[in-house]
């Protein structure tokens, strides 16, 4: 039985990755009254990706600050914080833990269970391999880009405002693309 979709991409070496959290960046994207974009990113605190033997024992599991919100607008941020949205004196970190990851073609695929304002959901984050280097200090490090489109609306994210021409103020769609570094513990 070839074991092809399974192998470990080229110098991502078994063992404990721990994300660097002032490395990495989780941004959002979400269409604003139907003809422009909001951009935010949402810190992610801590993190790791634990690299098995293959693809198939490999695991990943990070957590996210929603308080940390960050638009370019204090109101705006404010407003995601509180109950309307985000809601974060009740929900106060966000969580993703993988349940597979494979190969796709050039790309793989991390499935898991993606926790946001107390609603866990399933979803598929596309992602690519940006490789390994050892930096200044004698740390080997890994880099992956990933991304994926949920509905906000199924994590319970549900306010919106009506617009006098038809439509809302906040399309249910968020893209949501995450850069990532990891540290060979």
């Amino acid at each position: 039985m070839s074991t092809a979709t399974t192998v470990l991409p080229a110098g991502l070496t078994t063992g404990t990755w721990a994300v660097d959290a002032s490395h990495t960046e989780a941004a959002f994207t979400v269409r604003h009254a139907g003809i422009s974009k909001v951009r935010g990113t949402v810190a992610v605190t801590e993190g790791t990706v634990v690299v098995g033997e293959d693809l198939a024992s490999t695991s990943v599991s990070v957590t996210l600050d929603p308080a940390s919100v960050s638009t370019g607008d204090a109101n705006r941020d404010g407003h995601l914080k509180s109950g309307d949205f985000f809601d974060v004196e009740k929900f106060g970190q966000w969580t993703f833990v993988s349940t597979e990851v494979r190969e796709a073609g050039k790309s793989y695929v991390i499935a898991g269970d993606l926790t946001i304002h107390g609603v866990t959901q399933p979803v598929e984050l596309e992602t690519e391999f940006n490789g390994t280097a050892v930096d200044p200090f004698g740390n080997t490090r890994a880099g992956f880009e990933a991304s994926v489109t949920i509905s906000r609306k199924d994590f319970g994210l549900t306010w919106n405002a009506a617009l006098e021409a038809g439509g809302v103020l906040v399309s249910d769609k968020v893209v949501i693309a995450l850069d990532v570094s990891v540290i060979k513990g």
